[in-house]
């Protein structure tokens, strides 16, 4: 631990803000240290519960972080997903809550209104923190409600209404219920901004200052971010005080990619990368995987194509209803699948233990979307394989990323399925085909998990029809294969029996059914001549 100036600089622009001292730990981030929870003066309902869920001793970044927010002082905190930040700041928000049977309840401005706000990104992350705080909370009298967008409005209502004292939620929701004055900030003691770098990405800085805006001033400010973008450092200085700027540094990370993460970049066929994927999936050692792609049609087609291989897989992207992507994050952090094949918007904020592999079905945009994909794997000391495809149009692209964070893999390797460095590469068996065995089909599988009704507002609460219903339905393009492998299947293919462009018309047709026929007369000729009509025909 140093100790460095007393000015956080942006990462891109002039932007600056003036902190109390700079703590920087170098130690590994789930290196437990000495001491213990207690150690740290936390309440003894909060260590118990701690103690119940095997967790005694804190990661570095949360010994940092207890030291200084138990003492009620502003921190902003620089930390990757996956350091264990959430009790870092979660820890301190539960300790600083009167609950309903503590003393002073009765004294607050508004009993039951929450007294500690949880900012977060996305509607997975959201999720995530509140089942940890909850779990820290089990011997506390601190309720802790979730609030996100694509649930039902009333549970969340009524939630609130019987009342919080700690709220975790997305801003458009948050500032949704504020405006409509259901949700009271007049309580809020403690403020916790997390990933705050992923919240200017998606716009949510305006919600995010509104929402600060509306809390007393006299608060504590906690606000993480794995990056320092200017915006994020002038928003600091508007509504921090005095902050301490604490950094989890790793000695062998050289900040770009971490050294326990098997880097293969491979310049694949796209006719051929599902045959590739479904290797891969059976190399030796792999447990959980991601796949990430750039769009959702692919997601879904990538997940039908995997679970009609044999492999235990689910999907999440931004077509599926809230419900559908919970039920795909349950079963994949309960061993029901592993590989959850996501687009990158909804992966965020997702944090899963044990990920030995990831793989980028497409090249990613830029370095720093390679980054959060591949730091989803080598976590916790332990190794793990990032498998890139580029494609041909993509190799220019690559060479930009390649050089950015100096990988020296300028030239993708031309690989397909039957490519001998493949199996070699990723320790793959050799003969292995691109369907799973069934003798290996071991996982029970995404409908093992229960698909709960959330009352979603927008899109349809709809999860993988193809896993659902077991045959042929929902597969919507996942067989348009090269060469024509397979006879029957998706959209525009041979078992719809009708060509792409012919719904329209089909539809005039039909409606033309339902109308009188016309009488029509034709005139026939012969050489410029009438024809009289046979008598039969008048």
């Amino acid at each position: 631990m140093t100790t460095d100036n007393h000015h956080l600089h942006a990462d891109n622009s002039d932007d600056e803000i003036f902190v109390e001292e700079t703590l920087v730990t170098t130690e590994e981030p789930h290196q437990e240290a000495p001491e213990t929870f207690a150690d740290f003066n936390v309440r003894p309902d909060i260590v118990e519960a701690l103690a119940d869920a095997g967790i005694v001793h804190p990661f570095p970044i949360q010994a940092m972080t207890l030291s200084i927010a138990l003492g009620g002082h502003d921190i902003i905190g620089q930390a990757k997903t996956g350091t264990g930040k959430t009790l870092g700041f979660g820890v301190p928000a539960l300790q600083r809550v009167v609950g309903p049977s503590d003393d002073g309840y009765d004294k607050l401005p508004a009993p039951g209104a929450p007294q500690a706000l949880v900012v977060v990104p996305t509607r997975e992350l959201a999720v995530q923190v509140a089942a940890d705080l909850t779990k820290a909370a089990a011997k506390r009298n601190a309720r802790i409600v979730t609030i996100y967008g694509g649930r039902a409005y009333e549970p969340q209502i009524e939630a609130l209404k019987r009342g919080t004292e700690v709220v975790v939620g997305t801003p458009g929701r948050l500032i949704d219920l504020y405006r409509q004055k259901i949700l009271s900030l007049k309580n809020v003691r403690i403020v916790v901004l997390d990933e705050a770098d992923e919240m200017l990405d998606l716009g949510f800085l305006p919600d995010v200052e509104t929402l600060m805006s509306a809390t007393p001033s006299v608060r504590q400010t906690l606000l993480f971010s794995a990056t320092m973008p200017g915006p994020v450092v002038a928003m600091a200085r508007r509504y921090m005080s005095h902050p301490t700027h604490i950094r989890a540094a790793d000695p062998e990370d050289d900040g770009a990619t971490k050294k326990d993460i098997r880097q293969v970049i491979y310049r694949a066929h796209n006719l051929d990368k599902d045959e590739v994927v479904a290797r891969i999936l059976q190399a030796r050692g792999r447990g959980r995987t991601i796949i990430f792609t750039k769009t959702k049609r692919t997601a879904a087609k990538l997940s039908e194509e995997l679970i009609d291989r044999g492999f235990a897989a689910g999907a999440i992207h931004g077509d599926l209803g809230q419900g559908a992507r919970e039920q795909a994050l349950r079963a994949f952090r309960g061993d029901k699948i592993d590989v959850l094949v996501a687009t990158e918007v909804a992966a965020r904020g997702i944090d899963v233990e044990d990920i030995t592999h990831v793989v980028n079905f497409q090249c990613p945009e830029d370095e720093k979307a390679y980054l959060h994909r591949v730091g989803r794997t080598g976590r916790a000391g332990k190794k793990g394989t990032a498998v890139t495809f580029v494609d041909w149009d993509d190799v220019p692209r690559w060479g930009l990323i390649n050089k950015a964070l100096g990988l020296d893999q300028a030239e993708p390797v031309e690989t397909y399925s039957s490519s001998p460095h493949l199996y070699t590469d990723l320790d793959i068996p050799e003969g292995t085909k691109g369907r799973l065995p069934r003798a290996q089909r071991k996982l029970a599988g995404i409908n093992a998990e229960k698909l709960e009704d959330l009352g979603e507002t927008g899109k349809k609460n709809r999860t993988n029809d193809r896993a659902r219903s077991g045959g042929n339905s929902g597969r919507r393009g996942s067989d348009e294969k090269a060469g024509g492998r397979r006879r029957t299947g998706g959209s525009g293919s041979a078992g719809e029996d009708r060509p792409a462009d012919s719904g329209p018309r089909q539809a005039d047709r039909a409606e033309g059914s339902e109308r009188p026929k016309r009488n029509r007369s034709r005139t026939r000729r012969r050489n410029g001549e009438v024809i009289p009509k046979p008598a039969a025909d008048s």
